[in-house]
């Protein structure tokens, strides 16, 4: 009995520790309001002196999971983005098209898709993700220097 007990304890233990890890890094929800998350993320930024990047995409799309595994693990990218830019992630699919919050941007022709705001929410800049492509994944060097282009006057 004590064994089990044990058990379901470390199994509670290990999944708490997954889901902390992910909360970094979350999946796109058709059920999050991106009007609410942004005005959060507002927030944040002006607090941080950050900017913002929507990141506009789903579940479904393959080149979001790439760009989320590139931003993640591309050590001078995930630099450049936890010192100068808060991202939050905006869902489109066939569940959720968010077509009124993504009325107030410039038209997305693919995705992933970002926007690059500042701190205050104001549109600076819209970003075609497929010219920082390079074969199947991402270039490092048009992604950093994408990043500094944008990153805040500090």
């Amino acid at each position: 009995m004590y064994s089990k007990f044990l058990i379901i304890l470390i199994l509670l233990f290990s999944f708490n520790l997954f889901a902390q890890n992910n909360k970094s890094h979350p999946k796109f929800d058709p059920n999050r309001d991106p009007f609410e998350d942004l005005k959060i993320t507002i927030e944040k930024a002006e607090q941080s002196g950050k900017r913002i990047i929507l990141d506009v995409g789903g579940e479904w799309c393959i080149w979001c999971h790439r760009i989320d595994a590139f931003m993640r693990n591309t050590e001078e990218v995930k630099s450049l983005l936890e010192e100068n830019y808060i991202v939050l992630k905006v869902n489109y699919s066939k569940e959720n098209k968010n077509e009124k919050f993504l009325s107030q941007y410039p038209a997305i022709e693919g995705y992933p898709h970002f926007f690059v705001l500042e701190k205050d929410g104001t549109l600076l800049h819209s970003q075609n993700t497929g010219e920082l492509e390079k074969d199947k994944d991402y270039s490092k060097e048009k992604f950093v220097e994408f990043l500094n282009k944008w990153k805040p006057d500090k």
